[in-house]
């Protein structure tokens, strides 16, 4: 009973930082799956579990964005139900298939993210108007399914690889973590109904990080509204990097 109780209190703890962390950049999964698995739960259930906190966390982080009007709320909803059903497709493999099968290649990803990001320094500091080519459209619609899929296969960097999308599209740092929240939102739905159906939810654990989480995705937005573009790139960068060393270390181990 000890034991459970210091667990319980730590994922409500880390789901809080994750979730913070998680409302503008991503990255979140990176604290709170270990968290889960440090219970003992299969990576399955830890998953499932995860994707139950994180569809509140994602949903009050979304709202957020949603009334200070950083999300492109027409072109986002054309996108949602594409991320709720590739999520479900991906989260069908998860439970069949080992998720390091793809750490190589999100690796990969991530340090290309950074790279650019870093080198491009006045990347994401104004929001340009001009409508989507069709070109940028169709590359939009694709990652979107190749994201959300992930999402819901693996997750570990969803946020990161969403926002940066969101900026290659023309949105500014803030919009697009808005945007990126609307969506990983509906990759967690997805995932989630996933899970229920396969039994991989642990309802005691999942709902008390999901408590911590709706605060901590509140806050988080929070902050990023109030401080704007700047903080929301500085953090993404830290959080990207973190990620990375993450892999790495993931990859060697």
């Amino acid at each position: 009973m000890e034991f459970e109780l210091s667990a319980l209190l730590l994922i409500i703890v880390l789901g809080f930082i994750a979730a913070f962390i998680d409302a503008v950049v991503g990255g979140g999964g990176l604290i709170s799956i270990p968290a889960l698995l440090a219970t003992g739960m299969s990576p399955a259930t830890a998953l499932g579990t995860n994707k139950l906190a994180s569809a509140f966390g994602s949903f009050t982080s979304s709202m957020k964005f949603l009334r200070s009007r950083n999300v492109d709320f027409r072109r986002m909803m054309k996108l949602f139900p594409v991320s709720v059903l590739v999520s479900i497709a991906g989260a069908f493999i998860a439970v069949r298939l080992p998720g390091e099968v793809l750490k190589p290649l999100v690796l990969v990803m991530l340090i290309i993210v950074l790279v650019y990001t870093l080198f491009r320094k006045d990347w994401g500091a104004i929001e340009k108007k001009n409508a989507l080519s069709k070109g940028k459209a169709v590359i939009l619609i694709v990652f979107v399914i190749i994201i959300g899929f992930y999402d819901g296969f693996m997750g570990g960097g969803t946020g990161s690889f969403l926002l940066f999308l969101m900026l290659f599209t023309g949105f500014d740092f803030l919009r697009a973590a808005g945007n990126a929240k609307v969506l990983n939102f509906g990759s967690n739905i997805g995932a989630l109904l996933l899970f229920i159906t396969m039994g991989e939810v642990n309802y005691t654990y999942g709902l008390a990080m999901a408590a911590s989480m709706v605060l901590g995705s509140y806050a988080g937005a929070h902050l990023a509204i109030s401080k704007g573009v700047g903080y929301v790139r500085g953090l993404f960068i830290i959080v990207t990097s973190v990620l990375i060393l993450k892999n790495i270390y993931d990859f060697l181990s």
